[in-house]
């Protein structure tokens, strides 16, 4: 007896748990062969569109496959299919009929059509049809019959498919990207439900607030679920053991399988509906993840291709691809990928041939503004102007610069791409420059290169910024002012200190780092001491020289020496690379008769290292190695072009950088006249002697990340070649 009722308490208790339950109203519901989400929805009078809120991993009618099962908000009552049709009574038929026709078109049956043409042809149901000519259910159809056809009010997409919306705030280290797939959606429907966001930058500020649509499908709030799967209940399964093996609540359990309740309890073979997990890597930010947005007409096989992923860990790493690939889709990759792929704002980028791109509708209109002095030379004093040249940096900095980009401007011709060009003389002039804007109209204009110096690039800056007009800065690499339409080409300090310290990171093994920096780079010298702790510091008498005696003796002979000298004076430079030369060429002069092997290398490369007292045989001896945004450009396509142009003269590092600089320009244009959205999607750009990878930093500007590390060797300067480097869209 004792027995008996407590099995009745558990009992009860059992189905009072479950109450809540029936009031929600749900059911579950197992796909079988033939069925659509139009027949279900019909069978439980429901809408498709309610079945697929109720059901998040179900995007749309072709996602709905044999043995899914689907949770069913009802409504109403259940109808049964039945084998043949009847007629029914007009009571009945005003009880059945939800929409009521507005209005009816005679239609007079032709030679060979059939019922089932006939409702395709007005997009009716057969039972419709049927329902308005009631002798349809006893009568074939019959040539020259004339029938009624309803004429239904077209209903809304608004009103049916009105999604509930959440705002969410933005999280550090979060994008556009990280959001879009933490929402399931792609970064297109993002900018359309928050239209404020800017088209021209892919920013997302920590704490900005976003329309997100609310998930749907699940009706428990703790319970974070992406997807669903179904499950065969097998023997001896418990709804407690159940829960523990998928790590949710027997409550939940049952909230997602109402028909749990209707059948006393969990049965052998009963398939239920279980949720997958979220992924627990992390959040979803750019710390842990780096993201990419899927194209048109592409397929698993080519993205596991381009990603350089298993299929397998691609699915893991993203559930919702169950459910088929979609273009604007937004995936998740390791943050270890980054390595070998082209990632920009943690957005791994695609492949993209400037060359092979080119859209020979786009005419780029093009503005030069650079400081030609008009206002000094004297053309027709040959010799005055040629001594002029000479000592003006800032003249033959543009001259060549522009002669460069003539060449360019030659070369986008050839390939079918007409260009506008206005060119004008700023004269290093702040005040020439304001005038030029305030007599010329800059509408229309697609880009400005120039000007050299930071006031004049300041004025056009500001100006081109209200036209939205991105400007191209030659030779600078940042502004005191925050310019977000100011592409600078040349790279940061920091950005060029860092190429060096992590190439030099990664080939380090047990060298002996000695560090001689002068008191204006104590930047440098505090980043190669954070890379490497154990390195020995050398004394710098006022900023010039060294301690002889003291400095030797930090020179190892058992391993090599790594010296970085850290200066802008030309007579230290010549000083410290002849003291390490000749350390490095006395053999036999140690305790140990071991040869002292040096070599020296600088983050901070300037014109001191180019003097003309600085010995090029010494740097070659020291392998001298240092970072820099420049390389020499060998006998390729332009030097042809330029020596052919300009009578057999040999381009400078000027007309070199202005043939590069230019030459970016335009065939960002040519593939899409608009700079500002060809920089999203286009990373790395090499051309003859520089190379261009503009990282966006929202209200600063456009920043080129694209550098080189040189080698001093065998009287040459050559590139070293790091591993894994990220080739070029060209």
């Amino acid at each position: 007896m004792k027995k008996y009722m407590l099995q009745l308490v558990f009992t009860m208790v059992f189905f009072l748990a479950l109450v809540p339950v029936s009031a929600q109203n749900y059911a579950t519901h197992a796909v079988k062969k033939g069925e659509t989400l139009k027949s279900i929805s019909q069978k439980y009078r429901v809408t498709p569109y309610s079945i697929l809120q109720a059901n998040k991993e179900i995007k749309n009618a072709s996602d709905v496959k044999e043995n899914t099962i689907l949770i069913i908000p009802l409504t109403g009552k259940v109808t049964e299919t039945k084998p043949e049709q009847k007629p029914v009574n007009k009571a009945e038929e005003q009880e059945e009929e939800e929409v009521k026709p507005i209005r009816f078109i005679r239609h007079r049956v032709k030679r060979k059509e059939t019922i089932f043409g006939i409702t395709k042809k007005y997009n009716i149901t057969q039972d419709q049809l049927k329902r308005y000519n009631t002798n349809l259910y006893s009568e074939t159809l019959d040539r020259k019959m004339i029938l009624q056809i309803p004429v239904f009010p077209e209903v809304d997409p608004n009103e049916e498919k009105e999604l509930d919306f959440e705002t969410y705030t933005v999280q550090p280290k979060e994008t556009r990207w990280s959001v879009a797939h933490k929402y399931g959606i792609s970064v297109d429907s993002l900018l359309i439900l928050n239209p404020e966001l800017d088209k021209n930058t892919n920013y997302l500020a920590a704490g900005q607030e976003l329309k997100l649509p609310r998930p749907k499908g699940d009706s428990l709030k703790e319970q974070k679920t992406e997807l669903f799967t179904s499950y065969t209940v097998p023997p001896k399964m418990t709804l407690y053991s159940l829960g523990r093996e998928y790590g949710i609540p027997t409550d939940s359990i049952v909230r997602l399988n109402p028909e749990i309740m209707k059948q006393g309890g969990l049965k052998e073979g009963m398939v239920v509906r279980l949720p997958k997990k979220r992924d627990r890597e992390g959040e979803v930010n750019t710390e842990n993840f780096i993201f990419y947005e899927v194209k048109p007409k592409q397929n698993i096989f080519r993205i596991t291709q381009n990603l350089k992923i298993t299929r397998e860990e691609l699915f893991r790493l993203n559930p919702a691809l169950e459910n088929g690939l979609k273009a604007g889709m937004v995936l998740k990759l390791p943050k270890e990928k980054a390595e070998e792929l082209e990632v920009k704002n943690a957005l791994v980028l695609d492949k993209i041939n400037l060359v092979d791109s080119i859209d020979v509708k786009n005419r780029p209109k093009l503005v030069f503004m650079l400081p030609f002095r008009l206002d000094k030379v004297n053309v027709a004093d040959t010799e005055k102007t040629e001594e002029l040249i000479k000592n003006r940096r800032d003249l033959a900095l543009s001259l060549g610069f522009y002669t460069g980009a003539m060449v360019a401007l030659d070369s986008i011709k050839k390939l079918g791409v007409s260009v506008d060009v206005k060119t004008y003389d700023t004269q290093l002039d702040q005040a020439k420059v304001k005038e030029i804007l305030f007599r010329e109209n800059l509408s229309g204009v697609d880009a400005i290169i120039g000007p050299l110096a930071a006031g004049p690039l300041d004025e056009v800056a500001v100006q081109a910024a209200s036209k939205r007009i991105p400007v191209i800065a030659p030779i600078s690499s940042d502004s005191k002012l925050s310019h977000n339409n100011v592409f600078f080409s040349v790279p940061r300090d920091a950005v060029l200190r860092e190429k060096l310290l992590s190439y030099m990171e990664k080939i380090h093994k047990n060298e002996n780092v000695i560090i001689i920096a002068d008191s204006t780079h104590q930047v440098a010298h505090d980043s190669i001491l954070s890379k490497f702790p154990a390195a020995q510091i050398a004394k710098v008498i006022d900023n010039k020289s060294l301690h002889l005696d003291r400095f030797l003796v930090k020179l190892s002979n058992e391993k090599e020496n790594w010296v970085f000298l850290e200066t802008d004076q030309p007579n230290m430079v010549a000083s410290v690379t002849s003291i390490l030369n000749s350390a490095n060429t006395r053999i036999g002069e140690t305790d140990t008769g071991k040869q002292i092997k040096v070599r020296m290398f600088t983050t901070s490369y300037n014109g001191a290292f180019e003097d003309d007292a600085v010995s090029k045989a010494h740097l070659s001896n020291l392998r001298f190695t240092y970072p820099s945004f420049y390389k020499e450009s060998g006998n390729d396509t332009f030097v042809s072009a330029y020596t052919k142009k300009y009578d057999g003269l040999l381009p400078d590092r000027y007309a070199v950088r202005g043939f590069d600089v230019t030459m970016d320009v335009l065939l960002k244009l040519a593939y899409k006249k608009n700079l500002f959205e060809t920089s999203k999607y286009i990373g790395l750009t090499e051309y003859s002697g520089n190379g261009f990878d503009y990282l966006n930093d929202w209200t600063s500007g456009y920043f080129n990340r694209a550098c080189y590390i040189m080698e001093y060797n065998n009287l040459t300067i050559k590139e070293v070649e790091p591993k894994n480097d990220v080739k070029s869209n060209l």
